[in-house]
C-alpha cells in the first residue's frame, strides 16, 4: 500500500495531462460554472461560502405534515419511524462529505473535462431524463450542510465524475474509453490525496444512473471492490452490485410538481402501463396477456390519453422490468399518487430499510404475471385506501430539490451512505491537531 501520510509527487495521468485542483479552487470553479450556465431555477448564490444562504432545516417537518400525528407514525409506511428519525438526526449533526476536485486542462488546448465533474447548469435539461437523479444528488450535496472543504474532517469522500456526462462526451463516450478515464482519474486521486490509500477506497463513493456505470468502474480494482456504488440499477442479480456495500438510488424523471393528487374516488381505472417491449420478455408477455383487456390500460407506445393522465386516472401503475430492474415508472407512480405494482425480480428497492414497500405498493413475482388482474382486483377497498394514504406519506422521499429539504431524496440517500460509514474506520493524522476518526 502507498504511503498514506505524505502527498505523492508522481505526475498525473498521461491520458489527461491535467492537474488536480485544491479544494478552494474546486469550490470556486463550481460557483463560476453555475453562475455562467445556471437558469433562474437554481439559487447559485447559495453555493458561495462568502454569501451562503443556509439550506432548510433538514430536521424540521413541513407544516401540517401527517407525520406529526403519532397515530400516523405508528400505522404509517415505515419499519420504525422513531428509530430512523433518531439516527437521521445523528447523521445531520455528524456526517461530513468531501467532494474531490474536478480536473481542468489548459483552455487553449481544449481538453478540459470540467463538464464531467460539475453539475449541469439546468438539471431539468431534457438530455438528463433517466439520469436526473445522478446530477441532482451532486447539486443537492453542494447546496447542503453536509459538504465540507476540509477533507480531514470528512466521514465520506465523493468522486464527482458523471457516467452520463462521459457517455455524451465524444472524446470518451465508448464503454472502454469511459472505464479507462475513470480508472486513471481514481489513480490520480490516490496519488494526490492520502485519504484513498488510507482506506483502500472503502469510505469513498460515486453516483451513477447509467447502466454503463457498473462496467465503467471495473478497470480499477479498489474502486470496484471497495468503494460504495450509489446506483439506480440496484439489482441483486448483477455481478457488480453488492447489496451490503452499495446503495440503491431512486430513478426519478424531472417532472413538474404535482400539487394536488387525484383522490381515490377519481381513479376509475384499475391498471395503467405504457412502455416499450423490445428489451423485456416480461413486457412482451404482459402485452400478450392483457393488451386487449378492456379493464386494463396497457399500451406499448401510444394511447388515447397522455402518459401523465394514465397515472392520474388509475389506482395501480405497473413498474415492469425492462433492460434493467429499474425504470422511472416507479417514481412516476409515486409522484402521481398511483399505487406502484412492482414486477421486477431481484430489485433492491430504494430506502427499503426505512420504508416498508409492502405498505404502499404491490410486489408481484414474474411467475405470477398471469394472475395480475386477479391479484389487484382482489385487494379490498379499505386496504387500497391505506396504501394510498401511506403513498402520500412517502412521496417526499422521492423528490429532489436544488437546495435539499428534510427527508427528501438527497437526505434519504445520504442516510444510506451514513449507514455504510463504519464498514472501515480510518484514523487521519492532522498536524498540530487531535486525531480525527
Amino acid at each position: 500500500m502507498r504511503n498514506s501520510h505524505h502527498r505523492s509527487r508522481h505526475p498525473v495521468s498521461p491520458l489527461l495531462h491535467l492537474p488536480i485542483l485544491s479544494a478552494a479552487a474546486f469550490t470556486l470553479c463550481f460557483i463560476l460554472f453555475l453562475r455562467r450556465y445556471s437558469t433562474p431555477l437554481i439559487k447559485v448564490e447559495s453555493l458561495s461560502p462568502l454569501h451562503h444562504t443556509p439550506p432548510p432545516n433538514p430536521l424540521a417537518f413541513p407544516r401540517n405534515s401527517s407525520l406529526e400525528s403519532p397515530a400516523a407514525v405508528s400505522t404509517g409506511p415505515y419499519h420504525d419511524w422513531e428509530l430512523f428519525q433518531a439516527d437521521y438526526n445523528d447523521m445531520i449533526r455528524n456526517l461530513k462529505i468531501y467532494a474531490y476536485p474536478d480536473v481542468f486542462g489548459n483552455v487553449s488546448s481544449r481538453v478540459s473535462f470540467a463538464s464531467i465533474f460539475t453539475p449541469l447548469g439546468d438539471p431539468l435539461d431534457a438530455k438528463l431524463g433517466n439520469y436526473y437523479s445522478e446530477h441532482m444528488f451532486k447539486l443537492a450535496l453542494l447546496n447542503s450542510d453536509l459538504i465540507t472543504f476540509r477533507p480531514e474532517e470528512a466521514r465520506l469522500f465523493f468522486l464527482p465524475f458523471s457516467i452520463n456526462a462521459l457517455r455524451n462526451d465524444r472524446r470518451v463516450r465508448s464503454e472502454e474509453a469511459i472505464a479507462e478515464f475513470v480508472a486513471r482519474y481514481v489513480g490520480d486521486v490516490s496519488r494526490e490525496f492520502r485519504f484513498w490509500n488510507a482506506s483502500g477506497g472503502a469510505d469513498h463513493f460515486f453516483v451513477c444512473c447509467h447502466s454503463v456505470g457498473r462496467e465503467a468502474v471495473s478497470r480499477h480494482y479498489e474502486l470496484h471492490n471497495n468503494a460504495i456504488q450509489v446506483t439506480c440499477s440496484s439489482s441483486y442479480f448483477q455481478r457488480l452490485y453488492v447489496a451490503h456495500k452499495d446503495v440503491g438510488l431512486p430513478q426519478v424523471w424531472p417532472r413538474p410538481v404535482e400539487k394536488e393528487l387525484n383522490l381515490p374516488h377519481a381513479r376509475r381505472r384499475l391498471v395503467f402501463f405504457a412502455g416499450r417491449k423490445q428489451n423485456s420478455d416480461l413486457r412482451r408477455l404482459l402485452m400478450t396477456l392483457f393488451r386487449n383487456d378492456s379493464d386494463l390500460d396497457i399500451f406499448e407506445t401510444t394511447s388515447a390519453f397522455s402518459y401523465e393522465e394514465g397515472f392520474r386516472r388509475s389506482k395501480y401503475c405497473l413498474h415492469v422490468k425492462g433492460y434493467e430492474v429499474n425504470t422511472a415508472r416507479l417514481s412516476d407512480a409515486i409522484h402521481y399518487g398511483c399505487i406502484p405494482v412492482v414486477l421486477s425480480n431481484y430489485y433492491d428497492l430504494p430506502f427499503a430499510n426505512i420504508v416498508d414497500w409492502n405498505k404502499f405498493s404491490v410486489i408481484i413475482n414474474h411467475n405470477q404475471v398471469g394472475d395480475l388482474k386477479k391479484i389487484l382486483s382482489s385487494i379490498p377497498e379499505e386496504m387500497y385506501l391505506i396504501m394510498y394514504s401511506n403513498l402520500c406519506l412517502v412521496r417526499r422521499h422521492f423528490r429532489w430539490h436544488h437546495v435539499p429539504e428534510a427527508f427528501d431524496a438527497f437526505y434519504m440517500t445520504a442516510y444510506q451512505l451514513w449507514l455504510k460509514r463504519n464498514s472501515q474506520r480510518v484514523h487521519y493524522i492532522i498536524p498540530n491537531e487531535d486525531i480525527v476518526t
